[in-house]
């Protein structure tokens, strides 16, 4: 679709210059994809979870209107900024609700892109947004890594071209920014000490 993209990409650009009409366009190009990033991210919650999948992406869509700082850069640019969010949203809701550290009843975290997280229980997604951030103190490439693909689910190619890096370099950081993660998840939870 690279017409919608580029139309995209041209809206972001003109609402970034100010212009709120472009805004009005832009809601109906990206909803859908904003509600499917939204609905990947609410099938790794516990069953219940009282934030909905339409709740979460209003949310990120009111927190995504109010940033007059951005720069928008094209489509892929947005999207890994509204899955970022919604991971702030997440994290953010799972710690006011007062999940502890390590349970909570939320679905278990596989940073296996092959997984259907749909079906596994008991994740700890404060944890590894907690290891996410420790990641992010020592190499923050693979921490956005993980955020856009784990989260926004945004492909090899379209993470290097927001990182300005080679796909196959991606591809390196998710490899090595796993194997960190599921340690520090594994020493989190008493393993390895």
């Amino acid at each position: 679709m690279p017409s919608a993209t580029q139309d995209v990409t041209g809206l972001l650009l003109a609402w970034g210059r100010g212009d709120s009409s472009a805004l009005q366009k832009l809601t109906p190009l990206v909803y859908r994809e904003l509600h499917a990033l939204a609905h990947r991210n609410m099938l790794r919650e516990r069953p219940g979870h009282t934030l909905q999948t339409t709740a979460l992406v209003h949310e990120a869509y009111l927190r995504l209107i109010d940033t007059q700082h951005v720069q928008w850069r094209d489509r892929t640019h947005f999207f890994a900024m509204s899955a970022r969010l919604m991971r702030r949203i997440l994290v953010d809701f799972a710690r006011s609700r007062g999940y502890q550290k390590r349970g909570g009843g939320a679905r278990p975290v596989s940073l296996d892109e092959n997984v259907d997280v749909a079906h596994e229980r008991n994740a700890d997604l404060v944890a590894l947004d907690d290891a996410l951030a420790a990641l992010a103190a020592v190499d923050p490439r693979k921490s956005r890594v993980v955020e856009m693909k784990f989260f926004g689910g945004l492909t090899a190619e379209e993470i290097a071209e927001v990182l300005a890096v080679s796909p196959d370099t991606v591809l390196r950081d998710w490899s090595l920014a796993k194997s960190w993660l599921l340690r520090e998840l594994k020493r989190g939870n008493g393993h390895d000490r």
